[in-house]
């Protein structure tokens, strides 16, 4: 009998909340990351993600279901393992598989016989037969199918989100073989509530890939209807509540500063890269790209007028407080964070530019330290990221001039010439 019901390789906001179901549905599961202080914290029972609190992580570390390490060599005593690494892209916008290669090859040498192994990272269509699969083959001599079981089950968590959860939220996975799709349904069954098998590993990876970009299609529609609105002068926050009052038919989606984190800024480009090999080019696709990245411009063009024709102030000197840095509200993650572009840019214009957030306290990219809420002490206080935390109310009543990209002032915020909705 393996030590291990489940080995899961990453300890990021993928691989704890994991470990920490299959755990609660009484598996003994084994974390492995390359941080030694990430895992001595989480062998305390102490936790770094905000969907684990350690309140929840600490009783399954003290009844023994939940041990973290840094050898690789431990991975062998499990009898399923899962890698939730990191898969961004490079500085050519192109996929770095980098990440899962290596810990691939660390991962073959003590892979043994009858094994599962799946893949949970985001990736093109293809990654796990055309990149995993070999480099799992060479580095163990046994054969996917028959040595082991390798399947793709592309993880679909939303962190901060407390009504769908990793147990609660349909798995998704494809197998090499049938058999092999079988073996890792089972594992996924023991703690997931529903597990939908599909026919193969690319289905399952274009699966992730589909949801993430229809997001990221229909926010760029909004985006651009942002500005569209802004020329004619109309509320496109009225407009999307009137258009959501219809019960068919319409899916509600609201503007922003941009898109942040690491699936929907990043999915577009895994698939235009992956489709260029088929001489296909997803125009529709990369086209709302541009538009989302395009935000942060258009937000600090509105910033600049709001501070012009609201206080007679100029962009350059001006002192603009950041409310929000993490890409979504309630979370700690400032990956892709469309703020830090926007922060980028304001300070390039010459503006004096703070920032306030309960759950980042240092962006050293920036320079900067979250300072206190104190909105009367700068010339316009920009809400990014509405985290529930803020008082908004009152930061419309000191603050001299507020830009609100989230429309976290809601209908009562907006003050003629005071309050700016994107």
């Amino acid at each position: 009998m393996a030590e291990y019901d489940v080995a899961v390789v990453g300890a990021g906001y993928v691989g704890v909340p994991l470990a920490a179901t299959f755990a609660e549905a009484d598996c003994r599961v084994l974390l492995v990351d390359v941080l030694d202080d990430v895992v001595a914290a989480l062998n305390r029972g102490e936790s770094h993600i905000v969907d684990v609190p350690s309140e929840r992580l600490a009783p399954l570390v003290e009844r023994g279901l939940i041990h973290a390490t840094t050898n690789y060599a431990e991975v062998g005593d499990a009898d399923a393992i899962v890698i939730a690494l990191p898969t961004p892209l490079s500085r050519q916008r192109e996929p770095d598989l980098s990440i899962v290669e290596s810990a691939a090859g660390r991962l073959g040498e003590v892979l043994r016989e009858g094994q599962v192994v799946v893949l949970e990272s985001t990736t093109w269509p293809g990654t796990t037969r055309e990149v995993l699969q070999p480099i799992l083959e060479a580095a163990s001599g046994l054969r996917a199918g028959e040595g082991f079981f390798l399947a793709m089950s592309p993880e679909r968590v939303d962190p901060g989100r407390e009504d769908w959860t990793t147990k609660t939220t349909p798995k998704v996975l494809g197998g090499i073989t049938p058999e092999c799709s079988r073996r890792a349904a089972e594992v996924y069954r023991k703690a997931i509530d529903t597990v939908h098998e599909l026919s193969s590993p690319e289905a399952a990876e274009l699966t992730k890939l589909l949801e993430n970009i229809f997001r990221s299609v229909n926010i760029a529609l909004v985006n651009e209807l942002a500005q569209l609105c802004d020329r004619m002068d109309l509320d496109l926050w009225e407009i999307i509540d009137a258009a959501s009052t219809k019960p068919f038919g319409f899916m509600r989606f609201e503007p922003g500063p941009g898109l942040g984190g690491h699936c929907l800024p990043v999915d577009p480009f895994y698939l235009s890269w992956k489709a260029r090999q088929y001489d296909f080019y997803t125009e529709f696709i990369e086209l709302a790209g541009k538009v989302n990245q395009n935000m942060p411009y258009f937000c600090r063009s509105l910033i600049s007028q709001a501070l012009n024709h609201g206080r007679e102030l100029s962009l350059k000197g001006a002192k603009v407080l950041i409310l929000g840095v993490t890409y979504k509200a309630n979370v700690r993650d400032t990956r892709e964070s469309p703020a830090l572009k926007l922060i980028e840019l304001l300070q390039n214009a010459g503006a004096e530019v703070a920032y306030h957030d309960p759950f980042v306290p240092e962006l050293p990219e920036r320079e900067l330290s979250s300072v206190a809420l104190d909105p009367a002490e700068h010339d316009c206080v920009v809400i990014v990221t509405a985290h529930s935390k803020i008082d908004y109310e009152q930061v419309v009543e000191q603050a001299p001039l507020v830009v609100d990209l989230r429309n976290a002032t809601g209908r009562n915020g907006r003050v003629d010439g005071k309050v700016w909705k994107l």
